[in-house]
């Protein structure tokens, strides 16, 4: 006699629960994801483009300033070179959220 049958009706029957119509459904307050196109139009970004690019920036010097002290001149440039390749990033991708949000 094998608890594996018994098992598998617990888990069915969990699955069932689970996926019932009624429980399952969603709840008018409910929100969508943010990353909808509604979202997208509902919402207004909250940080700015300084506050995103100074975050960027202060999380970068301070990992130059410890490559710095432990006088490592490749980490050094790992991160010279990084740091730029990510603002570049975040610009652009502020750029497309200025125009969506001008669109609006």
């Amino acid at each position: 006699m094998s608890p594996l049958p018994d098992s598998r009706r617990l888990l069915m029957g969990m699955a069932k629960k689970l996926f019932d119509d009624e429980e399952a459904a969603p709840a008018p307050h409910d929100v969508a994801p943010r990353l909808t196109t509604h979202a997208l139009h509902a919402l207004r970004m909250s940080r700015s483009r300084e506050k995103i690019l100074a975050n960027l920036e202060e999380m970068y010097r301070e990992a130059f300033d410890r490559a710095r002290q432990a006088n490592d001149l490749q980490q050094q440039a790992s991160l010279d070179f990084a740091y730029r390749r990510e603002q570049l990033y975040f610009e652009i991708l502020l750029d497309v959220r200025d125009a969506m949000e001008r669109r609006a």
